[in-house]
């Protein structure tokens, strides 16, 4: 089978997810800045993970544009990628609505360390269908991104518990990573028209 509907469903279910997100968001009972002011850690929380949620979509598009073909494995490992992803709001409102306490800041990073592993499968499991020689396989060279984010979201795991401070930098520093979009797919493309 070909990628249409595996794309096409990934695609709803991160538009459902970005829309749980934002239906979680409160409206303040006020008309002052000062009432905007607790909004804050929830509506930071949310910019961070609708940026993330935006990094994965777009990344998922580029590496379902390189795939000729979908196996169960593949079903199977965007399904276990899009249940981490599902998370996101869960762990973002329980972030947001605690002050970016420490717990929370941890799990909010095993969420986005199981979310980067499950799309490191469902890549591995693409690649195993399309082979070794395929256009992904070219495109992806060596990942250093894709191999530095989960080792950075351990220390910000680890580092939550002593600082949010520094775990936040090192979620965002993540995020900025992957924020330009992965052009690797689009110049293998190129290179091959």
């Amino acid at each position: 089978m070909n990628s249409n509907r595996l794309e096409a469903f990934s695609d709803g279910v991160l538009a459902i997810i970005i829309t749980i997100m934002v239906l979680e968001l409160k409206v303040p009972h006020g008309t002052d800045w000062n009432d905007l002011t607790p909004l804050l850690p929830v509506f930071l929380s949310y910019v961070l993970s609708f940026i993330y949620l935006g990094i994965y979509w777009n990344n998922h598009h580029h590496m379902l544009h390189a795939v000729k073909k979908v196996s169960g494995g593949v079903l199977w490992a965007n399904l276990h990628l899009l249940f981490w992803l599902s998370l996101i709001p869960f762990v973002t409102g329980w972030m947001g609505e605690n002050h970016f306490a420490e717990l929370p800041v941890a799990l909010y990073g095993v969420v986005l360390l199981m979310a980067a592993i499950a799309y490191f499968i469902l890549q591995n499991r693409i690649l195993a269908v399309q082979g070794k020689d395929s256009l992904l396989a070219k495109a992806l060279g060596k990942d250093l991104k894709g191999k530095a984010s989960p080792i950075i979201y351990i220390i910000a795991i680890i580092a939550s518990f002593y600082s949010i401070w520094i775990a936040g930098a090192l979620y965002i520093l993540v995020a900025l990573m992957w924020l330009i979009p992965d052009k690797r797919i689009e110049i293998i493309f190129k290179e091959k028209e």
